[in-house]
Formats: structure tokens, sequence, C-alpha cells
């Protein structure tokens, strides 16, 4: 099949998908492959070491839009792009099943993105690979499309992840009419957001690509550095320890509940960013950091699984880590809790 005939079906294939009047959330960015590796035993560097690899599909957007899905929020769509591969296959089928309207391009000569990361027998991450060329290449190709531009116009919110290279990043804060939410997905690319801090609502980070983007460590410093590049709200994550907001000028902690279990830190602040978002379009009148509330319960039930998305939140047990994480200001909490 030539390049443009297969172009033709895939237009084709979205004008039947685009049939929503109005999404309640449009997802543009990751939906790929992750191969997870657990290490079983104490970690070696530079050694082989006896664990196992876990497959499944992931990616900072698509993980966010199934929690988004697992709060209740509908309808919701993904533009993303994949190879015509296995992995391609893998990614279409999950996309179906999560109940997510899939808009994205398929090419058949391209090879499906994929993440890989290790994590050591306590499930925290020591290394990982990105292969997303894919992403920089054939998704802003795509965003040109008019049933895409059509699609993206008609979205009450919008979320972006720093998969997307910064001129397509540019055309969706141009065109989206609502609010759009940005996850950094890592320190190397969360920079790519600067270009359209001043049209992103609320961006979600760790500590990390927080450094990355303003060069500060603390999370007065880092907040105000975030305020001063044009970002409106922030939320940052830093493991176990408060989540910092900023909302409106304003700074606040949200502290969360001791975590009950550990199992694989993958997708937990893609759970976070899906939940908190979830919960600000539900009710405009909650704030960040009360949404923030809903995230954390999110990101914990997800740390209790292994993979990127939990199955379900059972209600009890979201509602009971949603009430017990605590709001304050980053004056009320010691120096030494958030440094």
């Amino acid at each position: 099949m030539t390049r443009k005939a297969q172009e033709d079906l895939e237009t084709a294939g979205e004008m039947q998908e685009l049939r929503q009047d109005v999404w309640a959330l449009l997802g543009v960015g990751g939906a790929h492959v992750d191969r997870i590796g657990h290490v079983e035993g104490p970690y070696h560097a530079g050694a082989s070491n006896p664990g196992r690899l876990v497959t499944t599909v992931g990616g900072g957007v698509f993980n966010a839009l199934r929690n988004v899905r697992l709060a209740g929020l509908q309808p919701i769509g993904l533009i993303s792009a994949r190879g015509g591969d296995y992995d391609g296959g893998l990614v279409g089928d999950t996309i179906e099943a999560a109940g997510i309207a899939d808009l994205s391009a398929v090419f058949l000569d391209r090879r499906t993105a994929s993440y890989t990361a290790i994590l050591d027998a306590e499930g925290d991450q020591v290394a990982g690979l990105a292969d997303m060329e894919i992403y920089e290449t054939a998704l802003p190709r795509q965003l040109r499309r008019k049933a895409l531009r059509e699609a993206l116009s008609s979205a009450q919110a919008v979320l972006v992840d720093a998969n997307l290279p910064v001129a397509a990043l540019t055309t969706i804060g141009l065109r989206a009419p609502g609010p759009i939410f940005a996850i950094a997905i890592s320190p190397a690319k969360a920079t790519r957001l600067q270009a359209i801090a001043t049209m992103i609502d609320t961006v979600f980070m760790n500590r990390r690509e927080m450094k990355a983007l303003t060069g500060q460590d603390g999370a007065a410093a880092g907040l105000a550095a975030l305020c001063d590049l044009g970002f409106g709200g922030a939320v940052v994550t830093n493991g176990a320890g408060p989540v910092i907001v900023l909302e409106d000028g304003a700074h606040h902690a949200v502290v969360p509940p001791a975590a009950d279990e550990i199992k694989d830190v993958t997708g937990a602040g893609d759970a976070l960013a899906g939940a908190t978002i979830a919960a600000l379009l539900r009710d405009p009148d909650v704030s960040l950091a009360q949404a923030v509330c809903s995230g954390i319960a999110a990101a914990q039930i997800t740390l209790r699984c292994e993979g990127p998305v939990a199955p379900e939140f059972e209600t009890a047990a979201f509602a009971a880590i949603r009430d017990g994480a605590r709001i304050q200001t980053l004056q009320d909490l010691a120096e030494e809790t958030i440094p």
C-alpha cells in the first residue's frame, strides 16, 4: 500500500470516529508498550540481575486518560500514533478495551513507541529507556488534518504530554478552546512545555522535572520559578512526600497518608494527574489542592497493583485515602519536611 493510500484510509477511519460532537476530555500524546523488569533480590549495577519482565500498555496521556475513565468522566478520546507491528496491535486493543475513543493514526512502516524500565526489589526505578521516535515525526503531521483540528476545537478540555515536540504542543495550544492540562514525562522532555506555559492551566511533574524546568530544588523557589515561566497551576510530586501545588500564585502542600503497599511505581504519577483532572472537570468549584487529594488516592491505589493502571477504584479505599490527605500552606510545614 502506498503512503498516500494508507493516509487516505487513516483519514476515513478518523472521520468515522469523530462523530462525537463534544469531548469532555481529549488527550494527545503517548500510548505505547511498557516493558517493566522486576529485579529479584539486590540490584547489581552493570551486571546481569535475575528477575522477570512484564509487558503492558502505557504512556503518559493514555495512562492518565484511563484513570479519568475509572473516575467516571466521559466521553474521552485519544490522539496518538503507532506502528503497524505487533506492539501497535496490542496498543490498539488496549485503548478499545479501556473504553476510550481511538483517534490515532497507524503507520504500517513505523515502529510503535516503547518504554523499558528496570525496578529494584523495592519497586523503585533504577534505569529506563524510551524509544519514542514516532511521536517526534508522525504525531505533528496528524494534527494538520481537518478532522483532528475539529476534534480539538470541540473538546471541553485537552490533556497533552511532553512526548510531543514543541511544534505539536503549540498547534494544540492555539487550537484548544478550553483548559489545557500537561504531563512533563521526564526531565529530558519537560522543558518542551515552556513554549506553551502561558496556555497551560495545570502542569503535572515530579521534583526532578521541576528542577529541569526551573533550575530550583526547593519547593517554594521551584513553584515561584514555575509561576515566573508562565504556568498558572502546577502539581509537583516527590515520591511518598508531600505534593506541592501552585494555584493562582498561592503555594500549598498536600500531605498524603502513608501508603499501605507498594508493588510497582510505574504509572502512579499519571494516576495522580488523571484523577486530579477528573475532579477538576466534574466540579468547577473544587480547588486544585482539593482535587489533588483525589489524585493521591488514585496514585496510592495504583501503587498496590502491578502495571501502570489499577483495574478499578474501590470506593471505600479511594475515599479513605482521599480524606486522609491534608492540605497545608508551605509555610505551615517544617523546613525539614519539604526542603
